[in-house]
């Protein structure tokens, strides 16, 4: 079994270095914290324009790890007895799915949670994919406020891929029914929920449920660069899970500034600004147990494969978490949350007792998942993830 003692953090320094001059991210900030306390390592800049470095406390949009606050609210509010994860969407959506080709009452919220509903890839729509895929789209459409009922909508404006718990799906769609159901049991908004079963009790003070009309981020913050676009003239309704990369616009274009957009179609799904310190925090207390009860920690980290998922190699999903294949981590059980949208990458990975942690963000989406893998190996001390 690997030996969990950091080896030293400047194998961590050449990951971040390496991130920068062969990946050509913008700019990377890793935070470790474990046996030998706290440290920070940096590459490449915050702004391309200015020069200005990459730093500690820099508010960043989490995208998808937001997920994990999601699943914790529910657990949370079915460990109060306002609801069961095992509960059929239609007990509180009713009539929600309808003629959609989803049967509500054999969909459950666990089913939302761990992405096994059935609903299809929300990220691939074609309402999503003409408002933000080409640069043209994104800049016409940067600025556009989506509606919970434009959400709901958009969960279900394709058919089925399977039926519910028989595979692996990951689903935008399920976290926006998550979203409703949660304001729909207890009167308040999904912000409000969140900040009372997972900020506060945390003591959070530089996270938050980013307001839907919002396009900005506190100070300090790095810029966002995208260069990840269709093709100009790609049909969206063209491009499918096997052929996306293939329609994306050739290299060499230059990155777009994307910071100031708004990211409402994220909201339950992955609407939440935190910094790489605050994100360590939340992973410890959701690996460890300490914010969840113990039945509901069981819950959150019960996982599910992902194979045949167009996800993350060698990992199994919980409720908006994972946890890495102990055959590639040296039998070490690592547990961890993630997430991109356009011009940023957050992941963050630790071990069950909470007592080692390593976050890093990157200001720009998801390049490859060797950047995760590389980081993970350096800092537990275990050998090369090899992707597949």
């Amino acid at each position: 079994m690997a030996n969990v003692v950091s080896l030293g953090h400047e194998k961590i320094q050449r990951v971040l270095d390496r991130a920068v001059a062969e990946m050509h991210i913008p700019g990377i900030v890793a935070e470790v914290k474990g046996p030998d306390g706290v440290w920070l390592g940096t590459a490449g800049l915050a702004d391309i324009t200015t020069g200005r470095r990459r730093r500690s406390g820099e508010y960043v949009h989490i995208g998808s790890a937001g997920k994990a606050f999601t699943s914790a609210t529910m657990l949370r509010l079915e460990a109060e007895g306002k609801l069961d994860i095992d509960d059929p969407v239609d007990k509180w959506l009713p009539g929600l799915l309808g003629d959609k080709g989803y049967d509500g009452d054999r969909i459950t919220i666990r089913h939302l949670l761990n992405n096994t509903s059935g609903l299809f890839i929300t990220g691939l729509a074609p309402e999503i994919s003409r408002r933000y895929s080409s640069r043209s789209g994104f800049l016409a459409n940067r600025f556009t406020t989506w509606t919970t009922d434009e959400l709901l909508e958009l969960a279900v404006s394709q058919p089925p891929v399977h039926e519910p718990g028989a595979g692996f799906s990951y689903s935008n769609g399920g976290y926006y029914l998550a979203g409703a159901i949660i304001e729909k049991v207890t009167g308040n908004s999904y912000a409000q929920e969140v900040d009372r079963t997972i900020i506060r009790p945390l003591g959070l003070s530089h996270t938050y449920v980013r307001p839907a009309d919002d396009t900005g981020y506190p100070n300090p913050h790095p810029r966002a660069y995208s260069e990840i676009f269709l093709r100009e003239g790609v049909d969206p309704e063209d491009v499918t899970a096997e052929n996306w990369r293939s329609m994306f616009e050739s290299p060499g274009l230059g990155p777009l500034d994307t910071t100031d957009f708004n990211s409402s179609w994220a909201w339950a799904a992955g609407n939440v600004v935190s910094t790489t310190s605050e994100m360590v925090r939340v992973l410890e207390a959701f690996a460890s147990g300490s914010l969840l009860p113990p039945e509901q920690h069981r819950k959150m980290w019960t996982t599910v494969s992902t194979e045949g998922g167009n996800w993350m190699p060698h990992a199994r999903y919980g409720l908006g978490v994972f946890e890495l294949e102990e055959a590639v981590t040296d039998g070490l059980t690592l547990r961890g949350v993630g997430g991109s949208l356009q011009g940023s990458h957050i992941a963050v990975v630790g071990t069950p007792d909470g007592e080692h942690t390593i976050a890093f963000h990157t200001n720009t989406e998801y390049r490859t998942w060797s950047l995760i893998f590389d980081l993970v190996a350096a800092e537990f001390g275990i050998p090369a993830i090899e992707i597949p």
